[in-house]
């Protein structure tokens, strides 16, 4: 059991630290290129990347941090692992759970799926920049919070798993 414990535990940290990558990423190059378009271009270009993300590689490390934390938790709990260990891993389980799985569920991707329905070719400027406005300010906000989530997600897990072994 120890050894896939140990396995599971390395693999989350791995997927983990790819979603605080990619959401790291999108923050700092991404969001600022797209941010500089006029807003109908910007509004087809997030058409466009939210189509293209929803692929296998996304899914296997996106929800694979989503199955693997709690996995990891009940792991630790039966191999008797340190406390700080399990304290870790169940943060880091929580913390995923609402807010980088949670925030993306219940926030981002409504808005996708609102804005993927959308008709750009039919907008006037005026429309366009509305419905950037009302699509962009709250994404973005939805986006920082999983963001910086992700990336203590990251940081708990690869503790329990490099300090706590």
């Amino acid at each position: 059991m120890q050894v896939f414990y140990n396995v599971t535990l390395l693999s989350n940290v791995i997927l983990s630290g790819l979603v605080a990558g990619l959401f790291y990423a999108y923050s700092c190059s991404v969001n600022i290129g797209l941010g500089n378009l006029p807003d109908a271009e910007y509004l087809r270009a997030m058409q466009s990347i939210n189509r293209a993300i929803l692929n296998p590689w996304f899914f296997t490390s996106f929800m694979g941090a989503l199955i693997l934390l709690p996995v990891n938790v009940w792991l630790a709990f039966k191999s008797n692992a340190n406390t700080g260990a399990i304290i870790l891993l169940f943060l880091s389980l929580a913390v995923y759970g609402i807010f980088v799985f949670g925030i993306t569920a219940g926030g981002n991707v409504p808005l996708n799926e609102a804005l993927d329905k959308l008709d750009i070719s039919t907008l006037t400027t005026e429309h366009a920049a509305t419905q950037r406005k009302a699509f962009e300010i709250p994404w973005n906000n939805y986006h920082f919070i999983r963001t910086i989530a992700s990336v203590a997600t990251f940081i708990l897990t690869a503790v329990a798993c490099f300090k706590y072994r």
